[in-house]
């Protein structure tokens, strides 16, 4: 199953031509997760948002925080790469995740070009808009806070 979800997410980079390994839906995400433990989820909005909106209910061995940008003033982080290296090796397979899938896709390009080739989008993000539209609240599936 695990194999199946990988392979399509792969063919969604391919037939996208996406600068990243691929891209998966909330629910492709965390069928994956729970199948495979050494996957790990990378969440990279703001602690704000995480601390005000919530954040997946997964392992915490599997669930790590890199800010893409820094709250207050929304500057990138420079120290993204460092703290993704703190938490991730090169050959992971890495699900970035940020509140609606545009900061994620950037964050899975840039590991990408730093030799992170298992970079992967989650689509839509963790609450899509508001958690009415789309995404992994929307989707419900399994979340806490906020």
């Amino acid at each position: 199953m695990s194999t199946d979800i990988l392979n399509n997410g792969r063919k969604r980079g391919t037939d996208n031509n996406l600068p990243y390994a691929g891209a998966f839906t909330p629910q492709e995400s965390y069928a994956l997760l729970k199948a495979e433990p050494r996957i790990k989820l990378i969440d990279v909005r703001t602690d704000a948002e995480r601390d005000w909106i919530g954040k997946p209910q997964l392992a915490t061995e599997q669930q790590f925080a890199v800010q893409w940008t820094l709250y207050p003033g929304g500057k990138p982080n420079p120290d993204f790469l460092s703290q993704l290296a703190q938490v991730a090796g090169k050959d992971d397979v890495l699900l970035f995740l940020c509140r609606g899938a545009v900061r994620s896709k950037g964050a899975a390009k840039l590991a990408t070009e730093h030799g992170y080739a298992n970079s992967f989008d989650v689509l839509e993000g963790f609450d899509g808009h508001r958690k009415n539209v789309d995404g992994w609240c929307k989707a419900g599936l399994p979340w806490i806070g906020a």
